[in-house]
């Protein structure tokens, strides 16, 4: 550890670790531009998990009624995932460092704790995903039998330590010099092979029927577009960890935004076109093999599910940084990849519905009181005040609340949007008088 002189040179005394999660972004550090931010998250918002909840829709709302959600829906989750960008970016903070303005650096270690918990379980559903899909490609291409017990260990083992190696290098290099260029091109190509090949089977058994078809009335609309906006807003946490190296809010807001819908709206609706022409219990990967090409599609698919592993393990390391500075971002994101491999290799994952929709009563009040309370308003964030902002806490608990009792008493009128509306609202006429500017030099 460093020693630092005292003003006699008779005394040394130790300096506290650098916390870098909780300042700043240096400006010679932001070297994400539009094309970054937007390749970023279109590349995130991709993957076989969000064809597979797109598929929940149907048959429980009409393909009317879904495609409206779907649209609606990712317009609007991505909309508050583009506008936490753009005040990431604009401050140059960590998601955990908003959290500490906005609640206070006592209070915010929960919504930080409650971050890595949400991020350690969605980087173990990723692994499970990419192994059982592994599985379904070993199975059909060669023949494998890579579904028992030491297959299912050994594909884990084997995508954790991809994992394990990406964070090991520079998270910036891997979005403009990977992601950008090489994972991208790739994964369009592979959406729009299965968007032709499952398009073509609708249109052979009728289009207008399939567009006619009605639901099963379990899923209203508003319900429905809960659904799709539980996807984006399940990155909140994590959005301010990489817009904060963006050059300037505008084209943070604006290609995360495009980026992101774009991606959500077209697996979304794979996901019901498949689920639309598969027969009856057949999951998600076994249909996408079925078509022509499925299996130079699904696999693409999977490496580019690897982003979203590390997206996730990365954001958790910077909340883990920010509680505990004396390990690395680096290091952080090491151990949290390994415990992540080691939950895939002993948990079960079932369904994702209720998880997410879990997620989504905690996190849309969290960022319905940020946006409240710091996107709107002028001077210096502060992130290391020792308080607790009671007024912003409790209106975040009873907002988690509000947006239970909707889905329990009002479900027809949704639980997401009245609940963001409403702790935005609020968390703007209760916000300090006291004028806070952002800081970062982004415009």
């Amino acid at each position: 550890m460093a020693l630092t002189p005292t003003s006699d040179s008779t005394q040394v005394e130790p300096t506290q670790p650098s916390n870098s999660a909780l300042s700043p972004v240096p400006t010679a550090e932001r070297v994400f531009n539009w094309q970054n931010h937007a390749s970023l998250w279109f590349s995130l918002g991709v993957g076989l998990l969000v064809m597979q909840v797109g598929a929940y829709l149907v048959p429980a709302v009409g393909s009317r009624d879904a495609a409206i959600a779907i649209v609606l829906g990712s317009l609007i989750g991505s909309g508050l995932l583009a506008w936490t960008a753009r005040l990431g970016c604009q401050t140059g903070l960590s998601s955990a460092a908003l959290m500490h303005a906005t609640y206070g650096s006592a209070f915010a270690r929960l919504p930080v704790l409650l971050n890595m918990a949400q991020l350690i379980g969605w980087t173990t559903f990723e692994l499970v995903v990419m192994r059982d899909g592994t599985a379904a490609v070993g199975k059909q291409s060669f023949g494998l039998a890579l579904d028992d017990t030491s297959g299912r260990m050994l594909t884990t083992l084997l995508w954790g330590g991809v994992l394990v190696l990406l964070l090991s290098g520079s998270m910036t290099q891997l979005v403009r010099k990977i992601v950008a260029r090489v994972a991208l091109p790739l994964v369009i190509a592979s959406l729009l092979w299965l968007t032709w090949q499952f398009g073509g089977q609708i249109q052979a058994q009728g289009l207008a029927a399939f567009w006619a078809r009605p639901g099963d009335g379990s899923m209203g609309l508003l319900s429905a577009m809960d659904l799709v906006i539980a996807m984006p807003v399940s990155w909140l946490p994590l959005v301010a960890d990489y817009a904060r190296y963006g050059k300037a809010g505008r084209s943070a807001l604006s290609g995360t935004w495009l980026g992101y819908a774009l991606a959500n709206i077209w697996c979304y609706a794979l996901g019901v076109m498949v689920v639309t022409v598969a027969q009856p219990g057949t999951d998600m990967v076994s249909a996408l093999l079925l078509a022509q090409g499925g299996l130079l599609a699904l696999s693409l698919i999977l490496v580019d599910e690897v982003d979203n592993a590390y997206g996730d393990v990365y954001s958790g390391a910077v909340s883990g940084h920010s509680l505990k500075p004396a390990l690395s971002v680096r290091q952080w994101g090491l151990g949290l990849a390994v415990l992540c491999t080691g939950l895939a290799l002993v948990l079960p994952m079932h369904s994702m519905e209720p998880f997410l929709l879990i997620l989504s009563s905690v996190f849309v009040p969290l960022y319905g009181v940020i946006l409240g309370r710091l996107a709107t308003t002028s001077g210096p964030v502060v992130t290391d005040s020792r308080r607790v902002d009671w007024s912003a806490a409790l209106l975040w608990l009873c907002g988690i609340g509000g947006y239970h009792a909707l889905s329990t008493w009002a479900p027809q009128w949704g639980a997401a949007l009245p609940t963001v509306v409403l702790t935005f609202v609020v968390a703007w006429l209760t916000r300090p008088s006291t004028a806070m500017m952002q800081v970062g030099s982004a415009a």
